[in-house]
């Protein structure tokens, strides 16, 4: 390097470190050239101190962060480390001036989220958006190639005409959560449906929770008003008691009465939607470099990966390199929500978008970056993502909790709590929120009753909190998804019981615990009264085996009835010592007999497990 002079006390093969002197800023996977760059040392210094610590790189290949730190130490620099995507980001903004920036930036449409329970009309009020708001030759003819569209209020007595608002057309909870656990704020405003003939339901609260744990305002659409027997006010003041105040009670959230079936009020919802977003100033520079959240990605046969994709700022055009998660792309070509090709997208559009070199997840961020360098950064998170993959993830358990709080201090214990009735619920949270001390305050993100479903694993992963069941089982796929996603999840029954475990993980006394081993599950396909015997149910094996000495519980509903042990097991007139999955076998559960068609019986043993082998 010309001009260069080494520090006097530095020499190549020295092993001493420098004394810290500066702090430098560093991408993930930085190059072994542009780390020396930053150093303000020769390549080869830094080349020989890696190789004195047994590592053989070359000039280009990538470091990872740890290592990239260390050998920044030993330099004399301190390091602040920030992603590839924030070091762009970081750039483009010390690029514009502050006037500049502020004649840059202009109002960009809302993106909207319709949530609320089944069957409440969410559905039915997109298509009465959409249909009103096309220009006539359009409407009824649209195709919708992508899970998302902009609308354009047409109703040239609005106040609102001609602005546009962004729907995303998302599969439910799972997929909002699904994002938010990747980290991608994509939703600026969430319009919760509720239907005026059957207020707040189940899936009601979920979307409250989901919206609320996300930080998105909420407007209320109520729907059905034309109905018989509609009752507006009643989802006005169920949901007045779960925190959302309308405003004309002297609250803070919208409330706008509409019939998705009539086309009753949808404008005056657009024209609230907008005036929500109004408040939130929401703002894009299109001129800028884009960046964008993937909303789904799919592999297509004829086209390869494509990816549907919601630009949030800057302008994405033809021909654009970009890094998107673990994989990098060039904009082949983009089509709109209506299948149209287009050259470009502004801030705020959602499109569709061939050219991946991979698939990317939901939430992956996009962003428009220099094509060789982010091939190198794809790889190196690619990489990275295999190594994860063998190690093993730390999702929070009771058992880390002790250790976390030895050495962080004060924590918090976030719990999904899901019981057999509303009642117990209501019960075990508050009683569970009054163990909250000092040390650990306990914050109940959910509550329902029912089934463990995949939606609660989905929100316990993204929230990093415990699943704690009471009288209820997990459903099967979301047993599978919570093994995969490492949540914890406890099973009770038995108030005390419960108290007492999360107690001791509070103070860090946890003792020995009980592990169940699921061994298979029968159905009961018949009922039969022996005399001297009792109740035999007549089941069919539906997957893995049910052994003579099992443990068992049953199942209606996924809701537990009992839990007992087998007291008899026949095929046809013998006993046996185990059933198979798809054999058909008698069941007597000892000492119970109160068991119905359709009944599930679960077989399981328990095994003592010391605290330290579950950590």
């Amino acid at each position: 390097m010309k001009g260069f002079r080494p520090p006097p006390t530095l020499t190549a093969l020295s092993s001493e470190p420098l004394p810290i002197t500066r702090t430098i800023t560093i991408t993930e996977g930085i190059s072994v050239k542009e780390l020396a760059e930053k150093l303000d040392v020769r390549a080869k210094d830094l080349i020989a101190r890696l190789l004195a610590r047994g590592v053989f790189a070359t000039i280009n290949q990538t470091l990872d962060s740890e290592l990239a730190s260390e050998m920044s130490r030993q330099f004399g620099a301190d390091t602040s480390v920030i992603s590839f995507e924030e070091h762009a980001e970081k750039l483009v903004e010390e690029g514009m001036t502050t006037q500049e920036d502020a004649g840059r930036r202009h109002a960009r449409p809302p993106v909207v989220t319709i949530m609320g329970h089944v069957d409440h009309g969410k559905t039915s009020l997109l298509d009465a958006i959409r249909e009103t708001n096309v220009a006539g030759g359009e409407a009824g003819g649209i195709t919708q190639h992508i899970g998302a569209y902009r609308v354009k209020i047409t109703d040239p007595n609005s106040p609102a005409f001609g602005r546009e608002i962004v729907f995303l057309d998302t599969p439910g909870h799972e997929a909002f959560t699904r994002m938010r656990a990747r980290g991608a704020k994509v939703t600026d405003i969430v319009v919760l449906v509720v239907a005026a003939d059957d207020g707040v339901m189940p899936q009601t609260l979920e979307a409250i929770d989901h919206a609320t744990a996300a930080n998105v305002p909420i407007v209320v659409a109520v729907n059905k008003i034309d109905k018989p027997g509609a009752m507006p006010e009643r989802p006005k003041k169920q949901l007045a008691d779960r925190g959302l105040v309308p405003e004309d009670w002297g609250g803070k959230t919208v409330f706008v009465e509409v019939s998705a079936k009539q086309k009753t009020n949808i404008n005056l919802l657009l024209e609230m939607i907008c005036l929500v977003a109004d408040l939130q100033e929401l703002k894009a520079a299109p001129e800028r470099p884009a960046t964008g959240s993937v909303l789904e990605a799919k592999l297509d046969r004829g086209r390869g990966a494509v990816a549907t994709v919601l630009v949030q700022n800057g302008t994405l055009r033809n021909g654009d390199a970009f890094i998107v998660g673990n994989t990098f792309g060039k904009v082949r070509a983009m089509f709109d929500d209506r299948g149209n090709v287009i050259e470009e997208a502004t801030p705020s559009t959602p499109v569709e978008v061939l050219g991946l070199e991979g698939l990317p997840q939901a939430g992956d961020q996009l962003s428009v970056v220099d094509r060789d360098k982010a091939k190198q950064i794809a790889q190196y998170r690619e990489a990275k993502a295999r190594e994860a993959l063998l190690a093993k993830t730390s999702r929070l358990s009771l058992e880390g909790l002790a250790e976390q709080m030895k050495t962080a201090g004060v924590k918090e214990l976030p719990i999904i709590l899901k019981g057999d009735v509303q009642g117990s619920v209501e019960v075990l949270a508050d009683s569970l929120a009054k163990l909250s001390n000092d040390k650990v305050k306990i914050k109940v993100l959910h509550t329902g009753a029912g089934a463990i479903t995949e939606t609660d694993v989905l929100l316990a992963s993204a929230s990093n909190a415990i699943i704690i069941g009471f009288n209820v089982r997990p459903e099967r796929k979301a047993q599978e998804l919570a093994e995969q996603e490492k949540v914890d999840i406890r099973l009770h029954s038995i108030i005390y019981e419960l108290q007492d475990e999360i107690r001791k993980a509070m103070t860090g006394l946890l003792e020995p615990t009980y592990k169940e081993i699921y061994q298979g599950r029968a159905e009961v396909r018949d009922t039969f009264r022996i005399p001297k015997v009792g109740t035999v149910a007549g089941c069919q094996v539906l997957d893995g085996l049910i052994k003579r000495d099992s443990e068992v519980r049953l199942l209606r509903d996924n809701v537990q009835i009992y839990k007992g042990r087998v007291g008899s097991l026949r095929r046809f007139k013998d006993d046996a010592s185990e059933v198979r999955n798809g054999m058909e076998c008698g069941i007597a559960i000892a000492g119970y007999g109160d068991v119905k068609v359709g009944d599930v019986i679960e077989a399981f043993v328990t095994q003592t497990v010391a605290a330290e082998a579950i950590a």
